[in-house]
């Protein structure tokens, strides 16, 4: 048996890591690569006055409906008690109609959450965007103009990244909810996201990376 798995190793067929801590991995690279190219990243206004993040790596096209997407990532929230973000609870992603508006096979998605009541539905076990909560597209750029009437009144902003193309893109029908069972490999024992996120929970080895780089990027929120 050791034999066969050092040969499935060498060959790729078995994992080093679980699967979690790739995707942590991943979500900690998109955000990387899209806030260092500052022409076409977040505008860190809207960065630094969200009140949580969502990063989903690699959505793929379902197989059997067009149009349709799902993947897996996670939310961090500003913590309550100072400057800084939370320990990471896991979302899954699934259905909505913006596979046609961006085209290839897989993109990654971004999600701020811009005010507390957005928060919180974002942390109930499951909501569909733009009904749960109203969502829009994200404008790309530092000099892109924030201050419009839906980016004002939007409790979500949304983008995606394909083909090396980072945009604003609308979620409409998208459901989101919380995943406990990668939630159980993360932390060691079941916890829900509004438990991580609420209650102080500590960052676990595999989520520093993730969220030392939102520390990075926006470690105040601002009014």
């Amino acid at each position: 048996m050791k034999i066969l798995a050092l040969v499935l190793f060498s060959f790729g067929l078995v994992s080093a890591q679980p699967e979690y801590v790739d995707r942590l991995s991943n979500a900690s690279a998109v955000l990387r690569e899209i806030m260092d190219t500052p022409d076409q990243a977040i505008p860190q206004e809207l960065l630094d006055r969200s009140e949580c993040a969502v990063i989903v790596p690699g959505v793929k096209k379902a197989a059997l409906i067009i149009g349709d997407r799902y993947g897996k990532g996670y939310i961090s929230c500003r913590n309550k008690n100072g400057p800084g973000w939370t320990a990471p609870g896991t979302v899954r992603i699934e259905g909505g109609s913006f596979g046609f508006q961006i085209g290839g096979s897989e993109m990654d998605i971004v999600l701020l959450v811009m005010n507390r009541r957005g928060a919180d539905r974002l942390l109930s076990s499951k909501f569909t965007l733009g009904a749960g909560a109203s969502v829009a597209a994200g404008p790309v750029g530092r000099t892109a103009k924030a201050e419009t009437d839906a980016l004002l009144t939007a409790q979500i902003l949304s983008w995606s990244r394909s083909r090396g193309v980072f945009a604003g893109v609308s979620l409409q029908g998208a459901t989101l909810r919380q995943d406990l069972d990668d939630n159980r490999e993360l932390y060691g024992k079941t916890l829900t996201n509004r438990a991580i996120i609420q209650k102080a929970v500590p960052v676990p080895a595999p989520a520093k990376e993730f969220v030392s780089l939102l520390n990075k990027y926006s470690g105040r929120k601002t009014s």
